[in-house]
């Protein structure tokens, strides 16, 4: 299969997944013009899972070193397997979670609270876990990424022409999807053998197949998570599947581009913890919430008719958003 080798390759591909994980919400935002979430959801779900089988008989399955997929997975210990699968359906919680609270909330209290909590607790559950890195370095990094995501907030909320107000409930949702999602990296990071890929010891997952047992945790639970959503939608009314398959073919791609955008960014993540620790691979992934900054900022103007101060608070975010990663890489190197 194929492995990082260096610590170098690994930053590449941590950068690569922050602009996954940051990107692929644009997929959203072109459906959601004519498509609900929960349906669009559907198609982004199936799009990881099928990413997750790709990469496995691809990247997975060449080369001389390390386990192939099949031979990987069939030797993995059901405690691993299930460790994977638990962090799909925790991951598939979350992301529900948070996309409700952003309805109800708004983008600007719900994401940089949900997201930046998991970045927070995140580090620290993987660093406990998996302790690799300057410890002073990797926090000061996560500190620093942390005040411009906060940053990111007060700019979204100058941005707002009329002040809404914020339900006890939009809070409480994004607390617990934040949580959660500070959890699942854990349990999938601990079904591998993080310190040799090369030879993985027995009963522990590559990367690759460690990603198809997520993507399927995240698959199987879609059926609760997403049906109860379907029908007890936190905005809007209840929507059954007979919708789903009224969508055209172009809108369904849509949904499933933006799950194989997710899933090259995961996968390249698994793959970089061998040589950057789980800490601070997830750091950096975690990192995507500045990318959608960027996309909102540069790429849908979102800021064209904000107050000036708003500028100021943006070019902040970004001056520590890259001081802060700078940091997170120099922990590891």
């Amino acid at each position: 299969m194929f492995i990082v080798s260096n610590y170098p390759l690994a930053i590449i591909f941590c950068f690569i997944t922050m602009l996954c994980w940051g990107s692929w919400g644009n997929t959203q935002k072109l459906a959601g013009k004519t498509w609900r979430y929960e349906l669009f959801y559907w198609d982004y779900v199936i799009g990881i899972l099928l990413f997750s089988l790709v990469s496995a008989f691809t990247l997975g399955s060449i080369g001389t070193e390390g386990r192939g997929f099949l031979q990987d997975l069939a030797q993995a210990d059901t405690a691993n397997i299930g460790s994977a699968l638990l962090g799909g359906v925790i991951f598939n919680a979350a992301n529900i979670l948070l996309s409700a609270a952003i309805a109800i909330a708004g983008l600007s209290v719900a994401f940089p609270v949900g997201i930046g909590l998991a970045l927070v607790l995140g580090v620290i559950i993987n660093y406990i876990g998996s302790a690799k890195g300057d410890p002073v370095l990797l926090f000061g990094g996560v500190a620093l990424v942390t005040v411009a995501i906060v940053l990111n907030a007060i700019a979204y909320g100058k941005q707002a022409k009329q002040a809404q107000k914020v339900s006890s409930k939009g809070i409480v949702l994004s607390l617990v999807a934040g949580v959660l999602m500070s959890f699942f990296y854990r349990f999938v990071a601990a079904s591998m053998d993080l310190d040799n890929f090369v030879s993985p010891a027995a009963g522990k997952m590559t990367p690759y197949t460690a990603m198809f047992i997520f993507a399927c945790g995240i698959f199987v639970s879609n059926f609760v998570f997403n049906t109860f959503v379907m029908r007890k939608p936190f905005e809007g009314k209840p929507v059954s599947y007979s919708a789903y398959f009224k969508g055209s073919f172009k809108i369904h791609l849509v949904g499933i581009l933006g799950g194989l955008i997710w899933g090259l960014g995961n996968a390249f993540n698994l793959i970089a913890a061998g040589k950057a620790g789980a800490a601070i691979s997830y750091g950096l992934g975690q990192g995507a919430t500045l990318v959608s900054a960027f996309w909102g900022v540069f790429i849908w103007k979102e800021f064209r008719n904000a107050p000036k101060s708003v500028n100021t608070y943006l070019l902040l975010m970004f001056l520590l958003f890259i001081a802060g990663i700078g940091l997170i890489i120099a922990a590891g190197s």
